[in-house]
């Protein structure tokens, strides 16, 4: 293995390890000091749902849960209505887009719900200010923990 990448891969358990072990809190309670960079994980108690990574943690978590955000910001929530609607397939033309659901009612309450879940969501973050260790924990993380709603597919 190059040695370089094998560094790489060698820092991902322990901050694994570190994420795991916080005590998890919500978004309308972020602590005051908390890292600014790094990777942060959503669960339902046991069941963890979906991992991200930001350069800046908290406005990014907020940004999954504010009732203002549209789907290109609120990417976790827009990911769960489209489960909740069943309507799971990205869409290239435009009925079935992302423009097109958010105008759609059905969609549209299920993505409101979806965004106030998260407000009620557990969170865990860990700082990462690298951004290639930073992209491999994400992956790490989601499948150690085989998050559903995390898929690193092209689009």
């Amino acid at each position: 293995m190059n040695e370089h990448f094998r560094q790489h891969v060698e820092a991902l358990d322990p901050s694994f390890r570190a994420l795991l072990a916080m005590e998890p809190v919500q978004v309308p309670t972020l602590p005051r000091q908390m890292p600014s960079s790094g990777i942060y994980l959503l669960s339902e108690g046991t069941r963890h749902l979906y991992v991200g990574r930001s350069r800046t943690i908290r406005q990014r978590l907020q940004v999954h849960c504010r009732p203002s955000s549209k789907q290109n910001g609120a990417s976790f929530a827009f990911r769960m209505a489209r489960k909740a609607t069943g309507q799971v397939r990205a869409s290239y033309t435009t009925a079935g887009s992302r423009p097109d659901l958010e105008s759609d009612p059905e969609f549209q309450s299920a993505f409101t719900e979806a965004k106030d879940r998260i407000r009620r969501i557990d969170v865990r973050f860990v700082e990462e200010s690298d951004p290639t260790r930073q992209a491999l924990l994400e992956m790490y993380v989601s499948l150690s923990l085989d998050t559903p709603y995390n898929d690193f597919d092209t689009h």
